[in-house]
């Protein structure tokens, strides 16, 4: 089983990694629990773009945000982490819905 943990968090972290140079070299990452699927590594670029990945569990997730040295792991996604999120159209677009000409909630 801990073989199998170690692999997980080595894509992981690979995966991570792949995000952090393609979006500044550095980024933040937040690790959430969001239930019976496991916990959302939320992670926010230097450039400010975010994305996230999914972790089977807490300790797989740390042990992938550790593995990345450009990561800094934030206790919560707080307002400064936030900030540096940037969002384009298709963001505000999907957020508004069909209020702004979005895609509809169906």
């Amino acid at each position: 089983m801990a073989a199998d943990s170690n692999k997980r968090a080595a894509r992981l972290a690979q995966r991570i990694g792949a995000f952090t140079q393609r979006h500044g070299g550095s980024a933040e990452a937040q690790i959430a629990y969001v239930g019976q699927v496991g916990f959302r590594i939320s992670l926010v670029g230097a450039d400010g773009t975010w994305g996230d990945q999914m972790a089977p569990s807490k300790e797989t997730a740390e042990e992938a945000v550790r593995a990345c040295p450009d990561v800094t792991l934030k206790e919560s996604f707080d307002g400064e982490m936030a900030e540096h999120m940037r969002t384009g159209p298709y963001e505000w677009s999907r957020m508004a819905g069909t209020q702004l000409g979005g895609p509809a909630n169906r």
